[in-house]
């Protein structure tokens, strides 16, 4: 299981945690056809491990064919979130990855602090948690309501883990967790190491080609030992 040595994980949600069927890319279309009339497939035509700011920019850039003003955003954002946990509860796909649970479970137990690094933001990134019953492993995190960049939403969950941990907690202890290419990037970013896990859209092979410290085909495997 986990190398005793990382004190803190931090685990991106979509992907690697769980995958929500295609709830959040509903919810998306929902708010879009509210307010423009106009069917857009969100899944088809943004990137995967982008952070919800993004995600609606992009949206809105493609819908508007200009870039939108920041109360555009939130308004669609605001709506997207009102269809969410509805998706959410609806959906009949909707997976939690392997050895996900077993893995929290283990983590408690030795006392590892354990937070989130996604790019979902806070609301969203707990609804998802909520429908898998695993909010109650995470007290912290950094979201996409954090920044709109990964790694400095990374920057800010590492920050957080220090702040409660009340110790300045060296980047050798902390690592991070994810799917994508993208979450390897930010958390070499953040100055942590980071473990790869070929259960989203990447295989192993592309996450340690993307420079994964360790690349594992699902959880069950564990963490670096």
């Amino acid at each position: 299981m986990a190398d005793p040595k990382f004190e803190v994980v931090l685990f991106d949600i979509d992907g690697t945690l769980l995958s929500t069927g295609g709830s959040s890319g509903h919810a998306w279309a929902h708010a879009v056809r509210d307010f423009y009339g106009v069917d857009f497939d969100v899944d088809k035509n943004t990137g995967k491990g982008i952070p919800d700011p993004e995600v609606g920019r992009e949206i809105l850039r493609a819908v508007l064919g200009r870039e939108p003003t920041g109360r555009e955003l939130l308004r669609l954002m605001r709506r997207r979130m009102k269809y969410l946990p509805g998706e959410l509860e609806s959906a009949t796909n909707f997976v939690v990855q392997p050895g996900v649970p077993e893995l929290l479970e283990h983590l408690t137990d030795e006392d590892v602090l354990l937070g989130l690094t996604t790019g979902n933001v806070e609301p969203a990134a707990h609804a998802k948690l909520a429908r898998a019953d695993l909010n109650h492993y995470f007290s912290f995190g950094g979201y996409g309501s954090d920044a709109s960049e990964r790694v400095e939403l990374t920057k800010r969950a590492v920050e957080r883990a220090r702040r409660l941990a009340d110790e300045e907690l060296p980047n050798e202890v902390i690592l991070a967790v994810g799917d994508t290419p993208r979450d390897v990037e930010a958390g070499h970013g953040a100055g942590i190491r980071v473990a790869g896990v070929a259960t989203g859209e990447y295989s192993v092979e592309q996450l340690r080609e993307a420079g994964a410290d360790w690349a594992f085909a699902t959880l069950e495997e564990g963490l670096p030992a």
